[in-house]
């Protein structure tokens, strides 16, 4: 160990980064290629109805009660409400119903399960248009939000290549995004405005701890002097933040962690949409900083350096034929 606390080699390991990094990506295109990618009716357009009931239901019956009365194709979920005391009975379309259709299978409903005094909590009723435009705005959201954060970065990192600093935080952030998004493709979770929490959460996270190791790299370039490397430098201030990183992370996994069991235990889906994702993107956050961002950004330097020095060869050989 050197005075600086150095312990592991996160830039000569980089292609194991990069190589476990790819194959994520990979197996997650695959997937998504094979299985798609669930929307919700916020993001596609559709119907969802939801009522609280007592007692049980059998939901391949309600489902084909229902799209015999509306005529068109149907899904239903049943869940327990969080006080577990009455379930909840969500009744998804694909396209959306106007207000007699609505008044139509909502007096269907009620006389055909009378019994299990079904009650009407909530109608979403959106057209695939909207649906496609609302998507629009929250793509459009999530990447001006990337934008300026490494516009931030740029600008408060002059010195060490502010251009590619952001540059690097930004791949690392699109990096985040990415295995956000192939959480919810895998664990079947419709993508929805959670999605977007998600993702902008994760992006704030995950910036906080790379701007954590800019500002270590900053003061280390000053402490260990010009001899030392640039890859030497990351090393060192990776290591110096590890502890910080790693801790701060666990402690938000836990957290996130605890909200998801207890989501869970209460099917309280609109919650572990949010809370699953999240406690993914936590560690995703916690490794794109230590073992993607640093790595990335010494290969930019490097290169900037060994383009100067080639550069600089040849004006001294020219300088010498003349």
């Amino acid at each position: 160990m050197s005075t600086f606390g150095k312990n592991v080699d996160y830039i000569g390991n980089r292609k194991w980064f990069f190589g476990i990094s790819i194959a994520i990506m990979v197996i997650g295109l695959f997937i998504n290629i094979f299985l798609g990618v669930k929307l919700d009716i916020s993001f596609k357009g559709g119907t969802l109805v939801k009522y609280s009931f007592e007692g049980t239901l059998d939901r391949e019956d309600v489902e084909s009660f229902v799209q015999e009365n509306l005529k068109k194709d149907v899904s239903v979920q049943i869940s327990k409400s969080a006080a577990d005391v009455k379930s909840i009975l969500n009744i998804s379309l694909a396209e959306s119903i106007n207000l007699e259709e609505q008044k139509s299978l909502d007096q269907a409903v009620l006389s055909e399960y009378k019994d299990n005094k079904p009650k009407q909590l909530d109608v979403s009723s959106l057209s695939p248009t909207m649906g496609r435009l609302f998507l629009l705005k929250c793509l459009v959201a999530i990447a001006l939000a990337s934008i300026f954060l490494v516009i931030y970065v740029a600008l408060r990192f002059k010195k060490i290549g502010g251009l590619s600093a952001g540059a690097m935080a930004l791949v690392a952030l699109l990096h985040d995004v990415l295995i956000a998004y192939f959480t919810f493709v895998v664990f079947r979770i419709p993508l929805d405005d959670n999605f977007v929490a998600v993702v902008l959460s994760i992006l704030g996270f995950s910036l906080n701890d790379t701007i954590v190791i800019y500002d270590r790299i900053r003061e280390n370039r000053k402490a260990m002097g010009k001899d030392a490397s640039i890859g030497e430098i990351v090393n060192v201030s990776i290591n110096q933040s590890f502890s910080r990183s790693f801790n701060t992370s666990l402690c938000t996994f836990l957290a996130i962690g605890t909200v998801a069991v207890m989501a869970i235990a209460f099917n309280l889906d609109s919650i572990v949409s949010f809370a699953v994702p999240m406690m993914i993107g936590i560690i995703s956050g916690c490794y794109s900083t230590i073992c993607i961002c640093g790595p990335l950004w010494v290969i930019w330097q490097n290169h900037k350096e060994d383009k100067k020095k080639e550069q600089k060869e040849q004006r001294v050989g020219k300088k010498k034929r003349a």
